[in-house]
């Protein structure tokens, strides 16, 4: 007789789930090559936009973002991966020994936190401008098209920061689901983790909007 399969519940599946961290890894990958390293080079969307006062701290920013960026991306495979767990054995001295579970996540859930609060943060105030509700200062620009960069900003730079905290964010439920946290801790951490960044998104509309 045939038997259905149980559904898997949403803690289950973010247990046998690693596909984020890989698409995570692979979206961080592409933006830094081809939105930071080629704003480095003097390209991309930005030039499009205006002229900026100091191109060159521009470009090194650009630079040193792409980098960080193309690091945290590869960090996350580590949140799947056994070396995330234990300390791979060809590394002198702590090679064997295991890994506390916070040493991975502080980090990941702080930069989840980040990038979810900027995501949200900017498309609503980028949403205010478009509508001529609010206006937004855009410090170091000599000549700036502000409704063109705030369109990009709404529909490509703050989605792609979305994209990315989600991805960091579910790597992240993975690693702790499948460590040696007690689920009722995770749990209980969860609820104060989403106030903190609702917190975060509120401090970031705020500090956008005190600038005017």
């Amino acid at each position: 007789m045939y038997k259905s399969k149980e559904k898997l519940t949403f803690e289950e599946y973010l247990k046998k789930s690693v596909w984020p961290a890989y698409v995570g890894c692979i979206w961080a990958i592409l933006y830094a090559v081809f939105v930071r390293f080629l704003e480095a080079a003097g390209g991309g969307i930005i030039s499009t936009n205006g002229q900026f006062e100091d191109p060159e701290a521009l470009s090194m920013a650009s630079y040193i973002a792409g980098v960080v960026i193309m690091f945290c991306g590869f960090c996350l495979l580590g949140l799947v991966k056994p070396w995330g767990k234990i300390v791979p054995l060809w590394i002198p001295m702590i090679g064997g020994r295991k890994i506390h579970p916070l040493v991975m996540l502080i980090p990941t859930l702080f930069g989840t936190a980040f990038l979810l609060a900027h995501a949200i943060s900017g498309m609503l105030t980028k949403t205010l401008f478009l509508a001529g509700i609010i206006n937004i200062n855009f410090p170091g620009w000599v000549e700036l098209n502000a409704h063109s960069l705030a369109l990009w900003d709404l529909f490509f730079y703050e989605p792609w920061f979305l994209i990315m905290g989600l991805l960091a964010g579910l790597s992240a439920a993975h690693y702790a689901l499948t460590s040696t946290i007690r689920p009722t801790i995770i749990k209980r951490f969860s609820i104060y983790y989403l106030l903190f960044v609702l917190l975060l998104i509120i401090l970031f509309v705020v500090g956008t909007i005190v600038k005017l």
